[in-house]
C-alpha cells in the first residue's frame, strides 16, 4: 500500500458526563488539523480510572447524539456503554481494529493530562500497536508537566513521537502526535454544579443537550429554569 493511502480515523473517547463545548471544539479543531476521515466519540460505560459517570448510559448517548447531530464527520460508537464489566480502551481498539483492518491508520484522542497517566491503563504499551496517540495539549503544557511524566512513558514519547501529521499517514499505528488546541475551559463537573445550584449553563454545552437535561430533570432530580 503507497503511503498516502492511510486515511486517518478519530477515536474519541470520555464520560462525556455531558457533552460540551470543550469536548466538541477540540474535536472540530483536531478533525481540521488531521483531516481526518470520521471522529467517533465512545462514551465509557464503567471507567476503571475516574468516578463512575452520574448520568446513565441512555442519558449520556443521547446528549451526545443530539450534539453531534448537524456534524456529518462526527459519529457516536455506544458499544462501551454495553459491554460488561469495567471500559478498556485497548479493548475497543482490538475491536475496531479487526473492523478496519489495516486500511486505515486509527488515531486515539485523549488530552496532556491524560496522557500523564497513560502506563496505569491497562494493557497500555499493546495501545501502539493498534493506533496512534493523539494528545491535544495547549502549546506548551505537555512540556512544563514533562517532569511529572513517568520514565517509561518518558521513553515512549521519544521514540515515538511524530514529527508532522504525514508521519501518521505513513503507517496504520505506533506514533504519538502533539497537537496545539485552543484551551477551553469548561468542566462537566462544573455545569453538573451549577445545574444543581440552578445556575446558568447556557453557551457551554448546545441548546439540544441543554433541552434534554431540562426535559429528563438530569442532575438535580428537579425542575431546573434554563434562563437562571
Amino acid at each position: 500500500m503507497s503511503n498516502e493511502n492511510y486515511s486517518l480515523i478519530g477515536i474519541y473517547g470520555g464520560t462525556f458526563d455531558p457533552i460540551h463545548y470543550g469536548h466538541l471544539r477540540l474535536a472540530e479543531e483536531l478533525n481540521e488539523l488531521l483531516v481526518l476521515s470520521k471522529l467517533v466519540f465512545i462514551p465509557s460505560g464503567s471507567p476503571r480510572l475516574r468516578n463512575a459517570p452520574v448520568a446513565s448510559k441512555h442519558h449520556r448517548a443521547a446528549m451526545l447524539s443530539l450534539a453531534i447531530q448537524n456534524n456529518e464527520t462526527f459519529m457516536l460508537d455506544d458499544r462501551e456503554l454495553w459491554r460488561d464489566g469495567e471500559s478498556y480502551s485497548v479493548v475497543t481498539l482490538r475491536e475496531f481494529r479487526k473492523e478496519v483492518g489495516s486500511e486505515c491508520a486509527l488515531c486515539f484522542i485523549m488530552g496532556s493530562d491524560v496522557f500523564l497517566n497513560l502506563s496505569k491503563w491497562y494493557c497500555w504499551q499493546e495501545m501502539f500497536e493498534l493506533c496512534h496517540i493523539i494528545v491535544a495539549d495547549r502549546p506548551g503544557y505537555l512540556s512544563i508537566l514533562n517532569n511529572k511524566m513517568p520514565s517509561e512513558l518518558t521513553e515512549e514519547l521519544k521514540g515515538r513521537q511524530a514529527s508532522s501529521i504525514d508521519d501518521l499517514k505513513e503507517s496504520p499505528h505506533g506514533f504519538i502526535f502533539v497537537a496545539p488546541t485552543t484551551l477551553q475551559d469548561i468542566s462537566a463537573t462544573v455545569i453538573r454544579e451549577s445545574i444543581v445550584a440552578n445556575q446558568s449553563v447556557r453557551y457551554l454545552t448546545p441548546e439540544a443537550v441543554l433541552e434534554y437535561i431540562k426535559t429528563n430533570r438530569m442532575y438535580s432530580g428537579k425542575e431546573w429554569n434554563l434562563k437562571n
